[in-house]
């Protein structure tokens, strides 16, 4: 009997969201994501470092923040090893808010994965959806150099995004679920709040339906999942990242999935565009709470987990 995750590969591509490449063997997933926390997370692990012990002892002159660059190919061309489609590398999240130093970030980056004989067709990179980062990315897709727009969590972002025409965004689900949820306090009742009602997969839903509506190429990813139920409720979606564990719990669950999505149906529904600018973003972003303070925390975890990674990379520096 075919289990959830095959069911959802016939509706969305599934991508594996960790650093841990190994993990992603048994499921065989389409592309694979990672971010700061993830390569952090991974590092620690005695399995992967060596990897860095490598990084480090091939680039004796380099610095910390070359190194870090360096460890982030590493375990870039070891996971399209074993992905047969994309991986998504991230620009430091220090840069968020520095339009030409995220350019020349993601050029460099670009540059080290040729280097190393892997197509940029291949590689997305990851930016934060701040005003700035969504120039960047505008300039870098020219460049024929493919964008990832992660920290994404409002309607205003989603459409600044489709308007400098990125590849790929990845609207945050668990973490919009988990501010209403914070908010609520005492009166979140998860049942009521659960599946279609979820508001991380409403925010998502609500994206898929405008880009479809207005023929928008830019791939919708669903990202940051709390449990199973937010994943089946969005297949259809055009891609979903799922972390080794719930991809485990799709792959021993025989249960239904039916597409919750539908681009067609989307296609006719009665919504009106909406006109972008930087002064409208700004506004827009503004007046959604819940968008404006995840997109800061979620740069603040990001940030603080690269100055973890530069102290790992530094101290293996000294002891090489």
């Amino acid at each position: 009997m075919s289990n959830q995750l095959n069911k959802l590969r016939q509706f969305t591509t599934v991508v594996a969201d960790t650093g841990d490449f190994q993990s992603m063997q048994e499921h065989h997933p389409t592309d694979a994501t990672t971010n700061p926390s993830l390569i952090l997370k991974a590092i620690q692990k005695e399995i992967y470092r060596p990897l860095l012990t490598k990084t480090i002892q091939d680039n004796p002159g380099a610095s910390t923040m070359e190194t870090l660059d360096l460890l982030l190919i590493k375990f870039g061309t070891e996971i399209l090893d074993i992905v047969p489609g994309r991986v998504s590398t991230e620009v430091d999240a220090r840069l968020s808010f520095d339009t030409d130093a995220t350019i020349q970030r993601a050029r460099h980056l670009i540059g080290l994965y040729e280097k190393a004989g892997v197509s940029r067709d291949r590689i997305l990179i990851k930016i934060a959806s701040t005003w700035e980062g969504i120039n960047a990315a505008r300039v870098l897709q020219k460049e024929g150099i493919k964008c990832n727009m992660t920290l994404l969590f409002s309607m205003a972002q989603a459409v600044a995004c489709a308007d400098a025409g990125v590849q790929l965004i990845s609207p945050f689900v668990g973490r919009i679920y988990d501010w209403y949820k914070k908010s609520a306090g005492s009166n979140w009742v998860e049942a009521d709040n659960a599946g279609l009602n979820d508001p991380g997969v409403q925010s998502v839903t609500r994206i898929f339906n405008y880009f479809k509506k207005f023929d928008i190429k830019t791939e919708i990813m669903g990202a940051s999942f709390r449990n199973a139920g937010q994943i089946t409720a969005l297949a259809g979606c055009d891609l979903l990242t799922i972390s080794p564990e719930l991809l485990a719990t799709l792959a021993t669950s025989t249960e239904d999935i039916q597409p919750a999505l539908n681009a067609q149906a989307a296609s006719q529904m009665d919504i009106s565009p909406i006109a972008i600018n930087e002064s409208s973003f700004r506004f827009m972003l503004n007046e959604d709470a819940m968008g404006t303070e995840k997109l800061a925390e979620g740069i603040r975890a990001f940030v603080a987990d690269a100055i973890k990674l530069d102290q790992i990379i530094e101290q293996a520096r000294q002891n090489a």
